[in-house]
């Protein structure tokens, strides 16, 4: 049967009854990617907190809902999604906050590191909370489709990964991360390791290095990544976020190669972000003789947020039996980032000296 771009799943179903939404935090995410893809899905949201009153009101305003006095008042709100669009530090805190049995979707990453990630999994545990972690990108329509194709044998088995960025990110749009200690692995590719485990699983190890540039005070803009998976699996990861010499050069793609087929994405939204370009996929399918354009249904902003929103309210009415990137699957992708920090710290193996002669 020849390969049929069209076939390929590419949307998660939508609820049948969606509860309403409480969103903790106002800030440009929420503006730009979790209310658009709400009000596009008919997602109903009850209202949000943010401590700046002002600008959770004005946030409020905009998009017609309540703006909460405080957290207390925000989560005794009953029968709906508590959805944290708040920075790591903060997250423990509003999950705390909540009710025993509630259902949760947590901003990624799942606390500053590893150990926060592990006080947010006891919380979500002690608290019975149904908690999941925004890792959104697996639920782009460009992804599902991919995660499809592979699914369904059009590339064989994958052996190659390749993740490939350029570009000149807007960090001064969050401004909490000018000033954090951990920000390029920790908050951007974050996303990109966690698709990598979706679809390769967890890997042994990680050979990382990642560092900030002379331009700027931002901790880490620049990332070298080598996920060991054995001998059969090469996958590299090359991030740029500091290439600031206009559009022609600049890249934000992946490559995965499979033994019988091959398949290119290009991630539009990070390329004059937020404004962003179309996402691209391309695959080269098993017995095939040239590249197929799949034709994309929404791009990652805002569509993954839809497809991420949809599986927590059909996990929390029975309609889905897995919550995907849940807390504890979730705590293994920050185990991931742990080791590559670890990885960047370490000393380097230094080159054998010429001997004197």
């Amino acid at each position: 049967m020849p390969f049929d771009p069209t076939s390929l799943v590419q949307s998660w179903p939508k609820p049948s009854a969606p509860r309403p939404i409480v969103t903790f935090g106002a800030g440009s995410i929420v503006g730009d990617a979790h209310f658009p893809a709400y009000k596009k899905a008919g997602f109903p949201v009850a209202g949000l907190y943010d401590p700046d009153q002002a600008k959770a009101e004005k946030l409020a305003a905009a998009w017609g809902v309540k703006a909460f006095r405080s957290i207390e008042e925000a989560a005794s709100v009953e029968g709906v999604i508590f959805d944290l669009a708040t920075p790591p530090v903060r997250h423990a805190e509003v999950l705390e906050a909540l009710p025993s049995g509630a259902v949760a979707l947590i901003q990624k990453p799942m606390g500053g590191d590893l150990a926060d990630a592990t006080r947010i999994l006891e919380t979500c545990r002690c608290r019975e909370l149904k908690a999941a972690v925004n890792f959104q990108l697996r639920f782009a329509p460009m992804m599902l489709a991919l995660k499809d194709a592979i699914a369904k044998g059009w590339l064989g088995e994958v052996v190659d990964f390749d993740a490939w960025l350029a570009l000149a990110t807007p960090w001064q749009l969050w401004e909490f991360l000018l000033k954090a200690p951990r920000v390029e692995i920790a908050m951007h590719s974050i996303h990109y390791l966690d698709l990598i485990r979706q679809l390769l699983g967890d890997p042994k190890g990680v050979h990382a290095r990642t560092l900030g540039h002379p331009s700027h005070a931002i901790a880490q803009t620049r990332t070298s990544a080598i996920l060991d998976y054995g001998e059969r699996v090469r996958c590299a990861l090359s991030i740029n976020h500091d290439h600031k010499f206009g559009r022609k050069y600049q890249a934000c793609e992946f490559r995965i190669c499979g033994t019988e087929g091959a398949a290119y994405l290009k991630l539009g939204v990070n390329l004059d972000y937020p404004r962003g370009e179309p996402d691209i996929l391309e695959i080269y399918p098993k017995g095939g003789s040239d590249w197929i354009n799949v034709p994309l249904e929404g791009g990652w902003f805002p569509d993954a947020f839809v497809g991420r929103m949809a599986n927590v309210q059909r996990f929390a009415a029975g309609e889905d039996a897995e919550l995907v990137s849940s807390v504890e699957d979730a705590w293994n992708t920050m185990a991931l980032v742990e080791a590559a920090y670890q990885s960047s710290a370490a000393p380097a193996t230094p080159l054998a000296k010429k001997p004197e002669g």
